[in-house]
């Protein structure tokens, strides 16, 4: 309680994703990353026995933070504070630990491994958002709502026709997640300057062996490929995409949370509201969408956070300089954070939408009136109507009818008036068939149908193993 503590651990983000940027990950892959760097020197041939590399394997978990903490503190470099407090513990390796290597070997193969990790994590949230949202979209298919444009009642849609929308966002996200995670690359074994002018020291010029030495390092990391050429880190163009994944992610679910903003203060569709849940402090009726409006928020962040990896990746001098290095300790990190906890509000609000039909309704018979003219005006003229006079009989009923809507607060009596003219020839009963709010909704269920069977059921089903995360929500 005396000092700051972050509150996307505290407050959003689940324990899961915190640990997966924990010290603890963190240092333990690097004893990782440095033990298996001894393995392969020692497999093509340096002077390495298989007692340094057991006395390593022995410590890789067992973190003494403490002494790298106090020898930080002296030396003011972090890599070498760790090399340090490995070297305590194992001292027939002290000799050979980070041998040939620089920094960034530990570093920005850790931070790949992390990011990589990480947007697994992600993944199977983003799956559930989209499964759930599926779910959601064809039970409301064919419930009929208003569409509209610049916020203004526009032609009919469906309920699940626009959750569509969302899901479609959603789709694309998870598309653009699966290139990112296929194109992450390790930086390998290169050296300070990307030469890898050590390891050919240590080789006595093999470069075979230095080419071999950065596959196998690779490979037993579980990935594909490392970058073929670096300068002391790898492309910090990395960092930009995957933070722009992020950001893509965030605005996916700002888009629905302020949809989802607007739909509540209409009455329509309302977030989920606990029993004994608190609206407002002052107001004891309210019933606000706090849900909503943190994911609008954390998606806030995460968009403005993702210049952040853009403008390091640009003011990168020439090799490297080290003005990345306190920006991405907070920018990655944070990001993967805001992320996962705004993709845990978004599992809880969408397994509890609360839907009103009869409000949607009643916002539908409000407007429906003025859209449905062109069609009642086609359908006058194939009864033998003039068109012309009864385009201007429209236009006049239509004007007199939304002052009495806007000035004077009354119903919309658009439908009375045209059912009273005997120049148009139709019943009441017929204008009420006319009035059916699914004449007007086009093929919305069926692009509901057509979408969710051609494109988010494959998805789904690919990748049904990986379904199953809860959301974590703590407030």
């Amino acid at each position: 309680m005396e000092v700051y503590e972050n509150p996307l651990i505290t407050r959003y983000a689940s324990r899961k994703m915190a640990e997966n940027f924990s010290d603890k990950k963190k240092f333990t892959t690097w004893r990782k990353l440095w033990i298996i760097l001894a393995e392969t020197e020692k497999e093509l041939g340096l002077p390495i026995t298989e007692d340094q590399i057991n006395e390593l394997k022995a410590h890789e978990t067992d973190l003494n933070l403490d002494v790298a903490v106090q020898r930080e503190k002296e030396v003011r470099h972090d890599v070498m504070a760790h090399i340090y407090a490995y070297g305590q513990q194992c001292p027939k390796a002290k000799p050979i630990i980070h041998l040939g290597a620089t920094s960034c070997y530990v570093d920005d193969n850790t931070d790949a491994i992390l990011m990589r990790d990480g947007l697994r994590i992600l993944r199977g949230k983003l799956l559930v958002c989209m499964e759930r949202l599926a779910d959601f979209a064809w039970k409301y298919k064919e419930l009929p709502t208003l569409g509209f444009t610049h916020l203004q009642p526009a032609q009919l849609t469906t309920v699940g026709k626009r959750a569509c929308l969302w899901l479609q966002d959603l789709m694309l996200d998870l598309e653009e997640m699966e290139d990112v995670l296929k194109a992450i690359r390790l930086r390998g074994a290169k050296g300070t300057t990307g030469t890898q002018a050590s390891f050919l020291t240590l080789f006595e010029g093999d470069q075979e062996k230095v080419k071999e030495l950065d596959r196998r390092i690779v490979k037993k990391l579980g990935f594909h490929e490392a970058y073929p050429v670096t300068g002391q880190t790898y492309p910090r163009k990395l960092d930009s995409r995957i933070l722009n994944l992020l950001s893509s992610i965030a605005q996916s679910a700002y888009k629905f949370s302020n949809d989802l903003r607007l739909l509540q203060h209409m009455k329509e569709i309302e977030e989920p509201f606990e029993s004994h849940q608190i609206g407002s402090s002052a107001m004891a009726y309210k019933r606000n969408p706090m849900r909503s409006e943190r994911m609008s928020s954390l998606s806030r962040l995460v968009i403005v956070n993702s210049l952040n990896s853009a403008i390091t990746a640009s003011t990168q001098w020439l090799e490297r300089t080290l003005d990345d290095s306190a920006n991405r300790r907070i920018s990655i990190p944070q990001a993967f954070l805001a992320v996962d906890g705004i993709l845990n509000l978004y599992m809880n609000i969408i397994s509890g939408l609360v839907v009103y039909p009869q409000v949607i309704h009643k916002h539908i018979m409000e407007e429906l009136p003025f859209m449905a003219t062109e069609y009642i005006l086609m359908e006058a003229v194939k009864k033998g109507g003039d068109r012309q006079e009864l385009h201007e009989k429209i236009r006049g009923y239509s004007m007199e009818a939304g002052a009495r809507v806007k000035e004077r607060g009354e119903s919309n009596n658009l439908m009375d008036r045209i059912a009273a003219d005997p120049a148009f020839g139709f019943t009441r009963q017929e204008l009420a068939d006319i009035m059916n709010p699914s004449n007007f909704t086009g093929r919305a269920p069926d692009q509901v149908k057509d979408f969710l069977s051609d494109f988010i059921r494959p998805i789904l089903e690919k990748n049904k193993d990986q379904i199953g995360v809860e959301e974590e929500l703590k407030v």
